[in-house]
């Protein structure tokens, strides 16, 4: 098997909130990780144009890939209208098809956001398609389809507020301070928020939600997934073969 992990999200810092932790720890334990967004977080400013704020955002992106060694990529749609379609079928079982990951990490299906949902749906549909030969993408097919996780939406709930349970925990209270040192690259966004709330609320955040999963399986912090396991999916529990004890499962 193949030891390489794809997190690929909506936005510039979506992985960093919601996965960075658990890519981590993959890092450590002898993974190749590459991260990748859909947008390059073109709508992210109130100041810049469109064209210098993704600018600005691939290079935050890039360099919170950097702490990990992981190689960043960006599929280049544009926030608020990332739609599932043939074009980001396409783009996206393309680059699974590059990066030949056997582990996919991606947003919820339920979100508040709805460019995180249809991200989500996009990025099934692109690890179920990488094997199909007839499908119109130049690279060669993957054999097999890659494990796929969903992380916790934002707040660990979906767009009713009703809570999101996770399936799979993953202690990340190592990981936290490399966790922030990701997230603390994405400096627009953080520095936006410096400014709205008159304190580090970008860091606080992640680390109140991910004390929060911590608390539900008594570790200091944690991450959520659920395992998509559908029929064709693998149905073995990889994070915990990777990363033993580490990972916890909940019966819902």
């Amino acid at each position: 098997m193949e030891k390489r992990v794809l997190g690929i999200f909506s936005h510039p810092d979506d992985a960093e909130i919601m996965a960075a932790g658990t890519l981590s720890l993959l890092k450590k334990a002898g993974w190749m990780v590459h991260m990748a967004t859909m947008t390059p977080g073109d709508k992210g400013s109130a100041e810049l144009t469109r064209e210098e704020i993704s600018a600005i955002r691939r290079v935050e992106a890039a360099r919170s890939a950097a702490v990990l060694d992981a190689t960043y990529h960006c599929l280049e749609f544009e926030d608020v209208y990332i739609s599932y379609d043939r074009d980001s079928i396409n783009r996206t079982t393309a680059l699974i098809r590059k990066v030949r990951p056997s582990l996919v990490l991606t947003a919820s299906p339920a979100d508040y956001m709805v460019d995180h949902e249809i991200t989500s749906r996009i990025v099934l549909t692109a690890c179920f398609s990488a094997g199909m030969k007839n499908l119109e993408v130049s690279e060669p097919i993957l054999e097999g389809v890659p494990t796929l996780y969903y992380s916790d939406p934002l707040d660990g709930k979906d767009l009713l507020g009703n809570p999101i349970q996770p399936t799979v925990y993953v202690d990340i209270t190592g990981e936290m301070p490399i966790k922030e040192e990701m997230l603390g690259c994405h400096e627009t966004q953080r520095s936006w928020l410096r400014s709205h709330h008159k304190m580090d609320e970008y860091i606080l955040a992640m680390k109140r939600f991910s004390a929060k999963r911590g608390a539900e399986i008594n570790v200091t912090y944690a991450e959520g997934f659920r395992q998509h396991l559908g029929h064709a999916f693998p149905q073995q529990n990889l994070l915990k073969e990777a990363l033993g004890e580490l990972v916890r499962s909940y019966e819902i």
